[in-house]
Order: structure tokens, then sequence, then C-alpha cells
């Protein structure tokens, strides 16, 4: 595959969702030329948000078939130290969701695709709202 990994963040699937649109529609060119990726929090906060369990399957299937970053302990003390050093340096404090999310992407070297501009507070983490 061309080029780094693409990381979803829950915004991207929530607004696009929103909007009207198939985030997994959308992703499928993407998934051609690019490595997609996931993590349980981005699966957990999007997933709670869908109403119908046969739309749940699908999000589901193509969730199962991305890269899956795990949290192990190492990820947590990333996550601890991101957080110990943004709330230090950024003025105030970003949602640990998107915290936890930007250390999974740093551990895969993945851009972000989301909506959400607390990623551009990150140093390290390239972020988009689309996918050329």
């Amino acid at each position: 595959m061309a080029g780094s990994p693409v990381l979803i963040d829950s915004s991207w699937y929530i607004t696009g969702s929103k909007r009207g649109r198939n985030p997994l529609l959308e992703l499928q060119p993407i998934s051609e030329v690019r490595d997609l990726a996931t993590c349980g929090i981005v699966r957990c906060e999007v997933a709670r948000g869908i109403r119908e369990p046969a739309m749940l399957k699908k999000f589901q299937a193509s969730w199962d078939v991305m890269m899956f970053v795990p949290t192990d302990n190492r990820l947590w003390v990333d996550v601890e130290m991101l957080a110990w050093q943004l709330d230090r340096t950024i003025g105030g404090a970003l949602p640990l969701a998107d915290i936890i999310i930007a250390c999974c992407a740093r551990r895969i070297g993945a851009v972000v695709l989301t909506f959400d501009q607390h990623f551009a507070s990150i140093p390290g983490i390239v972020s988009t709202d689309r996918i050329v």
C-alpha cells in the first residue's frame, strides 16, 4: 500500500453520517491505496450511536478487516505522558479519547482522518478531513 495508514476518527464517521453520507462507502476508494486502521475507542464511540442492528453489523464487518491498534500497557503510558505534556503546553485539556486515538495513530505512523480540530494541537500527528 502506498502512503501511511489512515486511522479514521470517530468524528469522521459521525459527521459523515449526520450529513447523510455513507462513511463506509466513502472509505472504499481510500482502502484501495492505503491501509485503514481503527482502535477500540473509535469502535465504541461510533457503535454506541448506531441505532439499527443491521447497520452496526456492517460497521463491525468493516472494522474487523482494518488494522487494529491494541491498547496495551505501553500505549496507556504513552497516553498518560502525552496528556501530561499537552496539559502543560497548550493551556487546556484535550479530550482523553482524542489523546488515546492520537497515541494509536503515532504507534502505527498513521494519518488521522477527522473533522476534530483537537488533533492539530497534538505534536507529531498529521490530521486531515479528506484523503485524496
